[in-house]
């Protein structure tokens, strides 16, 4: 089989508390872009940033994603996910395909109507309130991403200005990134959500916890989420074969560190839970804690991980950028002997 693409997935948390390597915002972004220099260098994929506003954490991610991609050549760089409830389509396009130019065509779109945010309702702050029948903005978020995506594929925004364009007409956003359409990605919640990103053409992205419970295994749910994403995929007859990611809590117990930090918590995170999240039931995914020996066998059978060509490894950003690279070069290597162990049945 192909071999899996390894990404990280920070949150980009920062806070000066002891413990902490990374006190400040800057500190956040100095250290995310060092990180993602390390990463290629291990021959990790992908740097992925969660975006959440009001909250000390990474929020805007394209001088972010310019900045890395100006400091490295080959690894995808991209979102988990960008809250379209809060973007203006228009100016996002225009940030999109201007990162993607400098990064030379690596950029991974994650977008969706994002998770819980510390704000009540905080995408009106930013000018943007959803009509009367849509009370948690889901509408809101794609009809900015049906505009975004009409726009970074090139489709007429405005009408031209005679005066100063010589000519009538209609005029699209500039630039233009020619493949950067193919490369956004939708994060989805729920198994029905995934068949429409299918039907939308997009990407699907799936994260460590669905907002819906069929009392079977998170991994197993997931699966079938992937499955159905793939079946719509192929009635609605696209020509390109569309990525899956999903993201996984993986951490390798390689030294005293990782084992002080994360031997004990192994016991209590290695498996699923149920919780309440949006009014419903949601399934949170089990993290993945142990030896490297062990986390080959265990990932090998998650029916999710073998389903999807990226897996997302969440990473605890605050533990500094040595620590993570270490991390992730230990997964890389997880993930060759699982790419090479038999597929689940």
């Amino acid at each position: 089989m192909d071999m899996t693409k390894i990404g990280f997935l920070s949150f980009g948390h920062w806070r000066d508390v002891p413990g902490s390597k990374v006190r400040s915002a800057r500190e956040a972004l100095v250290q995310a872009v060092d990180l993602a220099v390390a990463a290629e260098e291990a021959g990790v994929d992908g740097a992925y940033f969660r975006v959440h506003h009001f909250a000390p954490q990474q929020a805007a991610p394209f001088p972010l994603l310019s900045a890395i991609a100006a400091r490295t050549s080959r690894i995808e760089i991209g979102t988990g996910v960008i809250d379209m409830r809060y973007e203006n389509p228009l100016y996002m396009a225009e940030e999109a395909a201007a990162t993607d130019l400098i990064s030379g065509g690596r950029l991974q779109l994650g977008v969706s109507r994002g998770s819980p945010e510390t704000a009540l309702a905080g995408y009106q702050q930013f000018g943007y309130v959803p009509d009367a029948g849509d009370p948690n903005g889901a509408d809101l978020a794609r009809a900015h991403t049906s505009v975004f995506r009409r726009a970074i594929a090139g489709e007429p925004m405005a009408n031209a200005d005679p005066q100063m364009t010589g000519m009538a007409g209609s005029l699209p956003v500039f630039p233009l990134s020619d493949t950067l359409s193919d490369r956004i990605w939708w994060g989805a919640g729920t198994r029905a959500t995934a068949e429409w990103t299918a039907e939308q053409g997009m990407n699907l992205m799936s994260s460590t916890l669905l907002t819906e419970d069929t009392g079977v295994p998170f991994d197993e749910l997931q699966a079938e989420q992937i499955d159905r994403f793939r079946s719509t995929w192929e009635q609605m007859g696209w020509e390109r074969t569309p990525r899956v990611s999903v993201s996984r809590s993986i951490i390798p117990i390689i030294d005293d560190e990782s084992r002080h930090y994360f031997g004990v918590r192994a016991q209590v995170e290695g498996q699923d839970q149920v919780g309440h999240l949006d009014g419903g039931l949601a399934r949170f995914g089990r993290s993945y804690i142990g030896s490297p020996e062990d986390l080959v066998v265990e990932l090998a059978a998650d029916r999710a991980v073998r389903a999807a060509d990226t897996v997302l490894v969440t990473v605890p950003n605050q533990l500094g950028v040595d620590f993570n690279a270490r991390l992730l070069a230990a997964v890389k290597d997880v993930f060759t002997e699982v790419d090479a162990a038999p597929v689940p049945a």
